[in-house]
């Protein structure tokens, strides 16, 4: 099953990629889930149950405007990013590998955006990319076991953790949350995908590129905390609910491990993808173009 917000609303994805249409729920469903996702996320099982039900051919299935498409959970309770989950990545920024949970921040609610959005680069600001799977939760979680952890997750989708380096690493101790949650700099989609619809869940390609040149490429086999694993290690210390959003980490290859440094500049265009989801466009612009 595929699921997306559209224009603050849940709906099916239905259709072969490029060729994809949109089923409202709520409307298809006569107001048994939704209208919007958080509401959607409540019901999951239930809702899995009738999805399967719907015709792939629905007449209520419409042509979808990415322009209108938002983040797969726009309000979850919690946000979980993980940092250093590939080893590459861990040795680019100048860490040993983790050996227990990897560090664990949170991005801000306030900079989720949909899959194709305008990203605009704070004055004074070395911005940067980080391609990463994202996880979402489907059913609440606590103490579970790894080989449990799978059944509490909705659905996986692409993420980028846009950073923002002179504020995150300047002062006395890193400002992960606040450097990494400026307007803009959470985008996901362009939908939900259960992890049912994947040959192997724990084994996607993603990777990005800035005007066509690739600047990270890797597979999620190669996550250290694997999703199963950083599931059941959150739901030991906290209550994990529905519609909760779990950044898994991102590969080797972001601008701030290069020799020289590289980041975004405005006029440029990230592409970010993962195998079996799909595709986030993100477009930079400065400061002064937003004012």
């Amino acid at each position: 099953m595929r699921l997306a917000n559209l224009d603050n609303r849940a709906v099916l994805i239905l259709g072969e990629p490029g060729a994809e249409r949109a089923v409202d729920i709520a409307t298809v469903s006569d107001g048994r889930f939704g209208p919007d996702l958080p509401a959607v996320y409540q019901q999951w099982n239930e809702l899995r149950s009738w999805a399967a039900e719907v015709p792939a051919d629905s007449i209520a299935a419409t042509v979808i405007d990415r322009a209108l498409l938002g983040a797969p959970s726009p309000a979850p309770r919690q946000v979980f990013a993980v940092g250093l989950n590939y080893h590459a990545h861990a040795a680019e920024s100048g860490f040993e590998s983790p050996v227990h949970l990897p560090p664990v921040f949170t991005k801000y609610v306030s900079s989720f955006t949909g899959p194709d959005t305008e990203v605009t680069i704070p004055t004074d600001g070395n911005v940067d990319w980080e391609v990463e799977l994202v996880a979402v939760i489907g059913r609440r979680a606590r103490n579970i076991d790894e080989a449990d952890a799978w059944s509490h997750v909705a659905g996986l989708t692409v993420g980028q953790d846009i950073s923002e380096r002179v504020s995150q690493l300047r002062g006395q101790a890193p400002q992960f949350g606040l450097g990494k949650s400026f307007a803009g700099f959470s985008p996901q989609g362009p939908w939900l995908v259960t992890p049912d619809e994947f040959a192997d869940r724990d084994d996607l390609e993603l990777g990005c590129a800035i005007d066509g040149e690739e600047v990270q490429k890797g597979r999620t086999r190669e996550l250290i905390f694997p999703v199963s694993t950083l599931v059941a290690a959150l739901s030991r210390t906290v209550t994990l609910y529905p519609g909760d959003v779990i950044f898994t980490g991102t590969p080797a290859g972001v601008g701030v491990g290069r020799d020289p440094q590289r980041f975004l500049r405005p006029g440029e265009n990230l592409n970010s993808w993962i195998e079996g989801i799909g595709e986030l466009r993100q477009h930079f612009v400065a400061a002064s173009q937003n004012k």
